[in-house]
């Protein structure tokens, strides 16, 4: 039979436990929703978001930012405003984010925290400041957490202790968290996620919404308008095996941590190998503190735009992507450390070096 379209209820029910685990939130189960990864999460939020109110067109991206996420919204007709956050960390988000919340026209905002693609850790100050103003602007925040519990300078892996993976859901009930399989639990090919709404927030009733869905409650036009049109729910067997990865964190017998702060180990080694070779780390820095080591970092070398970098670093093995085609304003490529090897990472220091005798620094 076909699966039931807002998930099984050992999913939903081990969902609702691991957010109070490891954020310290209270989302009942009925409000947690599998979907064929954080991709259709996010294209169905942005979807239904566009539509709570027609006085409203615009979605909010802090970048950098995955870039297929614009892309999704591109093919939705939905308009896209976006700033670097490299420039407006601290107490100046403040000030950036009520300018454009000012205009009215923003409906929902996403960014994704730790950052793809540069690793930038959104502080709880910071996440204060988008929950209050999103408040008091009426607007959604849509947080992707992709790489959730992947700031290895803190441990978020112990169910139920301090500290827990921070939240915009601290500061605010007009919120979406997108929990992906993928890289915490390393599930990609399976393609499941959560999508958790807020109770306040899946239970409001948005008149627009009518427009163009049967139901007027944000929960509701998701899961009939949004997921059910799109794939007719998540597969049986991927709900099952995340409700068992869930439940194994949450009674304590299995630390995804263990299994992926190796990304970090390699990261560190990595940009030693980058930095003794004349490249510079382009997001270096989380307010007074080093940018952490996980899943990505971004570099860049001396001379070279983002992309001019990527097409002549292809001449010696090592392919990366622009931040240009992320949005941000800083010239660089990002790094990724999930599928090199220990044993390779010698032989990306050999290239690098030839790189380097090759583009002497003037």
């Amino acid at each position: 039979s076909y699966p039931q379209i807002d998930g099984i209820p050992q999913l939903k029910k081990e969902a609702s436990y691991f957010i109070k685990n490891f954020l310290d939130l209270d989302v009942d189960g009925e409000n947690c929703l599998p979907t064929v990864g954080s991709m259709q999460g996010a294209f169905s939020s942005f979807l239904i978001c566009s539509r709570v109110s027609n006085a409203k067109d615009t979605i909010l991206f802090i970048d950098p930012c995955f870039p297929v996420h614009k892309y999704q919204n591109k093919v939705l007709g939905i308009n896209v405003e976006s700033f670097d956050i490299y420039d407006f960390r601290g107490e100046k988000l403040r000030d950036k984010l009520e300018s454009i919340f000012a205009t009215g026209r923003i409906h929902s905002m996403l960014y994704s925290n730790p950052n793809n693609p540069s690793w930038v850790c959104l502080t709880n100050e910071e996440l204060k400041i988008i929950g209050e103003l999103a408040t008091k602007y009426d607007v959604i925040v849509l947080e992707d957490l992709a790489y959730f519990g992947m700031d290895f300078r803190k441990d978020y892996s112990h169910p139920g202790e301090a500290p827990y993976q921070p939240s915009v859901g601290k500061y605010t009930d007009n919120y979406a968290l997108l929990i992906s399989s993928a890289k915490a639990f390393s599930y990609a090919g399976e393609r499941v996620a959560i999508l958790a709404i807020s109770d306040k927030l899946a239970k409001r009733h948005f008149p627009d919404l009518l427009t163009h869905f049967n139901s007027d409650t944000f929960r509701n036009a998701i899961v009939y308008g949004a997921l059910h049109p799109l794939s007719s729910g998540t597969s049986h067997s991927a709900q099952y095996a995340l409700a068992a990865m869930f439940k194994a964190v949450n009674d304590g017998t299995y630390n995804y941590r263990d299994d992926v702060i190796e990304y970090g180990r390699k990261a560190r080694i990595m940009k030693e190998a980058f930095l003794a070779n004349g490249f510079v780390i382009t997001y270096d820095k989380d307010l007074d503190k080093d940018i952490a080591d996980g899943f990505y970092f971004t570099y860049g070398y001396p001379g070279f735009t983002g992309s001019d970098l990527v097409e002549e670093m292809l001449l010696y093995g090592i392919s990366a992507i622009s931040l240009y085609t992320c949005g941000s304003t800083r010239e660089g490529i990002r790094a990724c450390t999930s599928l090199i090897t220990r044993d390779e990472i010698a032989e990306l220091a050999k290239r690098l070096a030839l790189f380097h005798e090759d583009h002497p620094i003037k």
